[in-house]
């Protein structure tokens, strides 16, 4: 099987496709994600315009595009890097899924919820039904709990757009309380500041010449219902998560097929081995109060960026 895969290989390269050996796990995501979903809609114009967010423990953000763009901030443009005959820009975040793990597991109440929690549920699954029972509690949405916290999630260096590896990570908004609550509130604002992070990475590639209709997301922390929620209302956007689970495994499938010759090209394979999506519409009603937090999100950058010239003033 290996000799038939490497000979498959031998061929691929030989057809203009020697990109298949070089695609890494996100490329394999973001090749499925992208390419498969957009053979439900029209191809040729769609493949542009649905942005690919791979979260895990970090974040990659891959934008293909017909032309040449150079992007502020964002690796690329690389010419068939991950599509054919496409160039690709890839932008990303150094820390998501850690930062949200940091943030949960620092918080004197995790323990408390530990000690309570079945082994079968997650600690994010409890923090999500918390969060309903607050807003419902206080009778509003969810997304408005966080009016007076704010998070800039930079913790661990700034990727894209600001490509400053020294920023720090930031909380404003906090009080003395230390209970469960308080840390879903702190958990809910990171999401949403890791939401502010796509849209500022989008805003940039918008500025350069991408355009986006939907958001195409993947990996870990798609499994997170809050998290995708996050993401379609910060960015006032429709969010497409595959219904594949394991999107990588079907990215890597694809160039197997291609390699060994079952399949004559990438596009045939992915049109007879993608999958469909869930789409999660943003909430319009929500638009203005993401808005304002995104101003304060950008806020909170330029603080920082002050308070460092002053300090080494």
């Amino acid at each position: 099987m290996s000799l038939s895969f490497s000979s498959g290989v031998s061929s691929c390269f030989s057809s203009g496709l020697s990109w298949i050996m070089s695609l890494i796990a996100c490329m394999s995501f973001s090749l499925s994600l992208i390419m498969s979903l957009c053979f439900q809609f029209d191809y040729d114009f769609w493949i542009c315009t649905f942005p690919g967010l791979i979260g895990g423990t970090s974040t990659c953000h891959m934008a293909v595009s017909h032309e040449k763009l150079f992007v502020p901030g964002v690796w690329g443009p690389y010419y068939s890097a991950m599509v054919p005959d496409l160039w690709l820009n890839e932008a990303g975040q150094s820390a998501t899924g850690r930062l949200i793990d940091h943030i949960i597991d620092t918080h004197p109440a995790t323990a408390h919820i530990y000690d309570k929690l079945p082994e079968e549920i997650r600690v994010v699954e409890y923090l999500n039904d918390l969060l309903t029972e607050m807003a419902a509690k206080a009778n509003k949405a969810v997304d408005l709990l966080t009016k007076d916290i704010h998070v800039w999630p930079d913790f661990h260096g700034n990727r894209s757009p600001v490509a400053d590896p020294s920023l720090k990570g930031m909380i404003c908004g906090l009080d003395l309380s230390s209970g469960e609550e308080q840390l879903a509130l702190l958990y809910l604002a990171t999401l949403q500041a890791l939401s502010y992070g796509t849209r500022h990475v989008m805003e940039v590639m918008e500025e350069s010449g991408h355009k986006f209709e939907t958001i195409l997301v993947c990996g870990g922390l798609s499994k997170n219902p809050m998290f995708v929620r996050s993401q379609a209302n910060a960015v006032s956007k429709a969010v497409l998560v595959p219904e594949e689970s394991e999107s990588v495994l079907v990215g890597a499938a694809i160039l197997g097929a291609t390699a060994s010759g079952i399949y004559k090209n990438v596009l045939t394979a992915v049109k007879h081995m993608g999958s469909k999506a869930d789409k999660i519409e943003p909430s319009i009603e929500m638009q203005n109060f993401h808005d304002k937090k995104f101003k304060v999100f950008k806020n909170m950058l330029e603080h920082q960026l002050q308070s460092r010239r002053i300090m080494d003033s």
